[in-house]
Parts: structure tokens; sequence; C-alpha cells
């Protein structure tokens, strides 16, 4: 890994965090009685509900392929923020925001999955942001890895799984530029200041799993790109350490 050293300023943030400080993380295992795997993320003010629904069977694609199929669905309650959006089923279709976040989700988390291992199973996690406060993305991939384990323990037990097909965790975490100071874990007030903003998935291994950045004011160079993926990458450790002892 790049061993850049991170120029992290002493500007305080809304929040107070430091510059390389997480938001308070929490995981609620179970917090749905119904779903096989259930998860209450709270990164800070940002709260996601992460459930896991495993069913027998896989796409009509992979019928007869001997594999399984994991895949995602995000939305946003309509109060999850300071004014009230409208929900997309009453609009009649899902934004390109919510269609590219569920992707994200689903790419994500099959990186920990061994198809084979799954067989013909699917499991469809749905991520439902009850208030967001910057992050909702990030959290959800974070929170979502928790309830798809515990949905696989649970197949495990019921003995539709034999063999365990997780393979290693996942999470993610937000950095960015603002005010000229790199930053972990963007809330709210960091995030629509931002003049660089990325999404970095990464595996408990230290393994890049997607990388999304964009230079929302000036462009940064490869120096800063460099900064920025290594403080993210000590964020994604640190929120995988605290996933194995949530899970333990």
């Amino acid at each position: 890994m790049h061993s850049a050293t991170i120029n992290l300023g002493l500007m305080t943030r809304t929040d107070g965090r430091t510059a390389d400080q997480l938001r308070a993380v929490t995981f609620e295992r179970g917090w749905s009685e119904h779903a096989e795997g259930s998860t209450l993320v709270t990164f800070g003010r940002t709260k996601v509900l992460c459930t896991a629904s495993f069913t027998s069977g896989v796409p009509r694609w992979l019928k007869g392929e001997g594999t399984g199929w994991v895949t995602a669905e995000y939305s946003m309650l309509p109060r999850a923020t300071n004014t009230r959006n409208q929900r997309e089923s009453v609009k009649g279709k899902q934004s390109g925001r919510t269609q590219e976040i569920s992707r994200l989700i689903g790419r994500s988390l099959r990186a920990a999955v061994d198809m084979n291992a799954l067989g013909e199973n699917s499991i469809l996690i749905d991520c439902d942001v009850l208030q967001a406060d910057g992050g909702t993305r990030t959290a959800a991939i974070t929170g979502a890895y928790i309830a798809l384990v515990d949905s696989i323990a649970w197949a495990k037990e019921k003995g539709l799984v034999t063999k365990d097909p997780i393979i290693d965790s996942v999470a993610a975490v937000s950095v960015g530029i603002v005010e000229g100071e790199p930053r972990l874990d963007l809330h709210y007030d960091d995030d629509v200041n931002a003049d660089t903003d990325m999404n970095v998935v990464m595996t408990g291994s230290g393994k890049f799993i997607e990388v999304q950045g964009t230079a929302e004011g000036e462009a940064f160079d490869r120096d800063l790109l460099n900064q920025l993926l290594d403080l993210a990458a000590q964020g994604c450790l640190d929120l995988a350490a605290l996933q194995v002892k949530a899970l333990a």
C-alpha cells in the first residue's frame, strides 16, 4: 500500500471529530425478527436498516449452474432528511441514484461470497435509510455484510448450506477534501462542502472492491489520491474490526 504521509490539519469539524476519525459506529443485530439476517447500522446520525432474505433458488439465467446469487435494493424513507421526499413507488420509477447504489451494494457483497459454496440459493439484501446525515451507501454496505453473515448462519442451521460461503468481510467508507484537508467518513456538512468526494469499498484483508471518486471543485493529483486511499484503507480496517466484534 502507498505510504505517503497524510497531512491532516487541525480544523474542527462541525461534529467535533478529528480529520481521521470515524463517526460512532454501532450494529444492532437481529433488529428485524422476521428476516433471516438483519442489523440496524449507525454511522453517527446516519441510520440504515439492513435485512437479508435467504431463499431457495436462483434467477432463471443461473438455473442449473450450481451457483448462488446475492443482490441488493436500496431506498430512503420519505423523511430520512430534513425535508420530505416523495416515495419512488408513488413516482412510478426509481431514480438513477437509487439504482446505482443498489447495484453498488450488490457488487460489494458478492465479493465476499463463494457463489459455488452458496449453491443454488439467493440472498436479497434490503437497505432502507431511516435517517441520513451523509455516507448512507457506505453505512449500508458495512451493515449489509453483518446481515448477510447472519442469514447464512441461519441457512447453515437449517441445513440449506453445508459449506460456509463467506470468503472475506466487506466494509465501506467515504473520504474527501474539505477546506483543503483530507477527511475520513464524511457527514453531511463535510459532504456538501467537499472539493473532492470519494467512496471506497474494501475487503477485510485489505483489497479494494470499488473506488468512486469525483472532483466536485478543483481537480486532484495522484499524490492526493494516494493520501485519500490510505485514509480510506485505515477507516475500512477499523470498520472491519468493529464488524468482527459485532459478530463475535
